[in-house]
């Protein structure tokens, strides 16, 4: 059947070739594919040609999602479709997902964090007709169990990026099938997998010596010894989230200093037993460091922070690091901050990407840092060039010293400071003199009216009154 008809008077569709206005149509979203498939017959034909359907993101039409949607796309895009996600698609279930991976044998990348109703007859399907996969994404997916795992390291030996986030029932048992299948594993992710131990991280050092990225967030029953073995094991890593164990020491802070000189990104958030001699010890081993998350690592004072100052010129940020990833393609988010180095504060998220938003550094309730740690920090090649965020909110040591030395980042755009009682309005006033387009945020509470002269007895302000 020829592509245009008598009818298709268009002047574009009589000059142009097909290849060429194919190339053109390469270019449009799903939506404006959709549309012009509207505008004629021939138009139809070029829109919903498989070439146009090698990348598609559902996730804005999520709620609209349903198998079908996904079964009749497998079998327009087949062979073409490289890339898919189906993020928060919660009405895809196992049996459209077959028909998918039928049809669509050389799939690379695909996203099924928060697809609920997936279960391990899924992964068969991909194990089977997926071989090609690389980058898999079953975040959220509560169904998946150590079979899945192993189904996957038999038919999906390329792959190399895999998230199994809050997946908790994973075990040892998955993880050992998984690794001695799926030994290309760059970026492991096993946020929430609370049934994890020190012998799941000793089956990823034996097998996955490419490892660079790897995510252990809330997986508490880890301690020193499992951390030890992956550095042993894994000298690529460049980013490493153990937020949420807070069974480690600074022993686990020796072994990434001795044995993973490539380290760029470290989350430690809610680590309260590491000291600034860990973090003394990293940062003079570690120079590439990058972003570091130290919420609520009540321990360390202005030594942490000046000892990075001086051994990690690349410092961008320090603090709570949204959904830890890899460096080579990471999704989403700005980059955290020394965040809340005390107890009780907002919760740690962590991911990256290499070139991210802007940096961002928060020392928020760090209750040990000083004026002093600010000063190394602002005269640290990170603070004049890079620093475009600070947070410092409840750091109650601070006051309007710390505002005169941030004068020497240039680049800062926004600053935290509520319940930073030592820091005046006046101080405030000075530094934005000084950098007129920063954003300062802060929060001065109302001070309770003073006793009435020759008052008797207590006075309460109205707030205590009405109470």
């Amino acid at each position: 059947m020829e592509v245009f008809s008598n009818n298709d008077e268009g002047l574009i569709n009589k000059k142009l070739p097909k290849e060429l206005l194919l190339r053109i149509f390469s270019f449009l979203d799903i939506v404006t594919l959709c549309r012009c498939a509207q505008i004629s017959k021939a138009w139809n034909i070029l829109a919903l040609d498989g070439s146009n359907w090698q990348r598609i993101d559902l996730f804005n039409f999520q709620t609209d999602v349903e198998g079908r949607v996904v079964e009749n796309i497998s079998k327009r895009c087949g062979g073409f479709l490289r890339k898919l996600s189906l993020r928060g698609c919660i009405g895809v279930g196992d049996s459209s997902l077959k028909t998918f991976a039928q049809n669509c044998r050389n799939i690379e990348h695909l996203n099924l964090n928060g697809c609920t109703k997936i279960t391990d007859s899924t992964c068969y399907s991909l194990s089977r007709f997926c071989s090609k996969l690389k980058h898999l994404d079953l975040t959220s997916c509560v169904s998946i169990t150590n079979s899945s795992l192993k189904g996957i390291s038999e038919g999906c030996r390329h792959l190399e990026y895999l998230n199994l986030s809050w997946c908790d029932q994973i075990t040892k048992d998955g993880i050992e099938a998984l690794v001695r299948g799926c030994r290309s594993l760059r970026a492991l992710l096993l946020r929430g997998c609370t049934q994890l131990e020190d012998e799941a991280l000793k089956h990823i050092q034996n097998y996955c010596h490419e490892l660079v990225s790897l995510n252990l967030q809330s997986c508490s029953r880890v301690t020193d010894e499992g951390v030890v073995q992956i550095c042993r094991g894994c000298h690529r890593l460049q980013a490493l989230c153990l937020s949420g164990c807070g069974n480690l020491t600074d022993a686990s802070l020796t072994a990434l200093a001795l044995n993973c000189p490539r380290l760029q990104i470290l989350e430690a958030a809610r680590c309260s037993h590491l000291t600034d001699a860990g973090f003394t010890l990293l940062a003079r081993n570690c120079h590439d460091l990058e972003k570091m998350d130290l919420e609520e690592c009540i321990l360390i004072t202005d030594s942490t922070l000046i000892q990075l100052s001086i051994h990690c010129p690349k410092l961008q940020a320090l603090g709570s690091l949204p959904d830890l990833e890899i460096p080579w393609t990471w999704d989403s988010h700005p980059f955290g901050s020394v965040a809340s180095c005390v107890h009780g504060t907002r919760p740690s998220t962590s991911s990256l990407r290499s070139a991210g938003p802007p940096q961002r550094q928060s020392l928020s309730h760090c209750e040990l840092i000083t004026d002093d740690g600010i000063l190394h920090l602002s005269n640290s090649p990170c603070g004049h060039e890079r620093l475009r965020v600070l947070e410092l909110d409840n750091c109650l040591l601070i006051t309007d010293v710390a505002l005169e030395h941030l004068e020497n980042c240039r680049g800062l755009e926004r600053l935290e400071l509520y319940d930073c009682q030592q820091v005046t309005r006046a101080g405030i006033k000075r530094m934005r003199a000084q950098l007129p387009h920063v954003k300062v945020h802060a929060y001065f509470a109302p001070v309770t009216p003073p006793t009435a002269v020759g008052g008797s007895g207590q006075r309460l302000c109205r707030c205590c009154v009405i109470l």
